[in-house]
């Protein structure tokens, strides 16, 4: 069971990490401006990284007391049970990129086409349906992987 403090601690450090980019996303920071919090964005998301690895690895055998080594040696799950969850991830994660990719391309075009004859409505959302289609059968196929573990 997670403690208040793991559960509330990650979610203040996500606002604090989002609140540099917040005058950007509403348009009233100029390009400096923008550089520099950009910049202090990426790196309080790597400070972030940094402290949240320092703080799970604190809970390894050799930051553990002497009579804590026996409780903290054995690890649920294998590489290949690791291994399968990265593929998943990956599977979800590249098909919902080259979907996003593909209706950046078609979304438009069909927004051309549906503004010079309306009659092309039909033809068009079926290239914008099938760029999604894409992410959907990534997801698929993670959730086979997933079912297999």
């Amino acid at each position: 069971m997670l403690s208040k403090l793991e559960i509330i601690l990650p979610l203040i450090l996500v606002v604090l990490i989002t609140l540099p980019l917040v005058k950007v996303f509403m348009g009233k920071a100029n390009r400096k401006s923008t550089k520099t919090r950009l910049y202090t964005h990426v790196s309080l998301f790597f400070a972030l990284i940094l402290f949240v690895f320092i703080w799970q690895s604190s809970s390894l055998s050799f930051f553990a007391a002497e009579g804590d080594v026996a409780e903290v040696t054995g690890f649920a799950g294998s590489i290949a049970q690791g291994l399968g969850f990265i593929g998943a991830a990956l599977t979800t994660g590249m098909s919902a990129l080259g979907a996003g990719i593909a209706v950046a391309a078609a979304a438009p075009a069909a927004i051309g086409a549906f503004s010079e004859n309306e009659k092309n409505f039909g033809k068009s959302l079926i290239f914008v349906a099938l760029g999604e289609g894409v992410a959907i059968y990534g997801l698929l196929i993670s959730i086979l992987i997933i079912n297999k573990l």
